[in-house]
């Protein structure tokens, strides 16, 4: 599902509830970041790096190292860039050349409704309204669910780019179903502070693709050079 919303230089693997990546083995500079944590925590850690080192093989690449690094973001082999996500039962991993692809975002979650609460706080009002009126056109899909998912794949596509935080009040999303295909459709991000210069360019929004199916909601977002 992640690999057909993002262009066709990257390259994504998935990993499902019955995947034994969780017990793949770690590179000790991976370890040290899970070496105290809970055993969810650390199945999640572990496959979604099982699933970038298996896109480093489909892109060629030798198996390495992903550690944690600044504000949790991994840190990718040099020459490639990519993103990561779980949730329940689900992992991936997104990567491709830096020469092809200025930076990506991919998030998945759960197609159920937020909690009370949280959509106050990450929608700005006019998200919030053009939420209203998917939800009354479209019913099948948890919109409030699929604008976090949004929210967090603009950050992760960000935040390479800038080494800098990203509030949810900083973009401005747009999420717009594909009319014959209303489980699918794109997404546009308005920046609402200056955005990053990318080829010479400063960008004013990004573009994203995104999809529910499976029981998930799945966006990503890829920056292209100009």
């Amino acid at each position: 599902m992640i690999e057909e919303l993002l262009p066709d230089p990257v390259v994504a693997v998935e990993a499902f509830g019955g995947d034994d990546a969780g017990h793949l083995p770690l590179f000790p500079e991976e370890e040290e970041f899970v070496a105290r944590a809970v055993a969810k925590r650390r199945r999640e850690f572990t496959v979604v790096r099982s699933c970038a080192r298996r896109a480093m093989e489909k892109l060629g690449v030798p198996p390495q190292a992903v550690p944690t690094g600044e504000r949790g973001a991994p840190r990718w082999p040099a020459g490639l860039t990519g993103s990561m996500t779980h949730c329940d039962g689900y992992g991936a991993a997104a990567l491709v050349r830096l020469t092809d692809v200025a930076s990506l975002g991919i998030d998945a979650e759960p197609d159920g409704p937020l909690p009370d609460g949280v959509l106050e706080a990450i929608a700005l009002p006019a998200e919030a309204a053009r939420l209203r009126r998917l939800g009354e056109a479209r019913p099948g899909v948890h919109w409030d669910r699929l604008l976090f998912s949004a929210k967090e794949s603009v950050y992760k596509a960000w935040f390479p780019l800038t080494g800098q935080w990203l509030d949810f009040s900083e973009a401005d999303i747009e999420i717009r179903a594909d009319p014959a295909d209303p489980r699918r459709g794109t997404l546009h991000a308005a920046l609402l502070v200056p955005g990053p210069t990318v080829g010479g360019r400063r960008l004013a929004r990004f573009e994203g693709r995104w999809a529910a199916r499976n029981g998930l909601v799945a966006t990503a977002v890829a920056v292209p050079y100009p």
